[in-house]
């Protein structure tokens, strides 16, 4: 069973918000930035990561021991091993996801940086990355840096998000608007 989303937010706020204070106060930022990548890539590559911080089955010891050996391996900073131990111990690893997305959001808020996820049909080219790149900066006015992924059921254009906003130019989506236009018409 998870739990629900707003209490795993919660308390990966709580664990992230400390851990920023304790990378910024240390000056490790960038080391902490570098191990935020090294733990994605693992969660989005590794099944056996993900069932060890989310199945019920492993005990607080079990999970503290997996833990740290991952943490040596990986050669994760002592801030972000020492917090991992502490979440297993706490079983708290469940959140482990969102406390990498915060800490990333934290960082990017401090370095006045704003990420937006963009969805296209193909993927981008370096001009289009580019061009995308400087219109969002110019309408943000931030630094911004795109997550891309691609989803070929959007026909063609894409979908920007962009905080709370969203921009929608999809070819599903004009079609699916067009549909329900033709529903109200007949």
């Amino acid at each position: 069973m998870s739990e629900p989303a707003s209490i795993s937010t919660s308390i990966a706020g709580r664990y992230a918000t400390a851990v920023y204070e304790i990378a910024k106060d240390a000056n490790v930022v960038k080391a902490l930035e570098a191990d935020l990548d090294a733990l994605r890539d693992a969660l989005a590559d590794s099944a056996d990561f993900r069932a060890l911080i989310h199945s019920p089955i492993y005990s607080r010891e079990e999970q503290g021991a997996a833990i740290a050996a991952l943490a040596a391996k990986m050669k994760l900073s002592d801030t972000v091993a020492n917090t991992l131990a502490l979440m297993a111990q706490n079983r708290r690893l469940f959140v482990l996801p969102q406390l990498v997305s915060t800490l990333r959001e934290i960082i990017a808020t401090e370095k006045g940086e704003v990420t937006a996820d963009v969805t296209s049909a193909k993927a981008l080219t370096k001009t289009q990355s580019d061009k995308l790149t400087k219109s969002l900066k110019a309408s943000t006015g931030k630094t911004v840096t795109l997550n891309t992924t691609v989803d070929e059921s959007l026909i063609g254009g894409l979908i920007v998000k962009v905080g709370s906003r969203m921009i929608d130019t999809s070819i599903r989506a004009k079609l699916n608007s067009l549909q329900n236009v033709m529903k109200e018409v007949g």
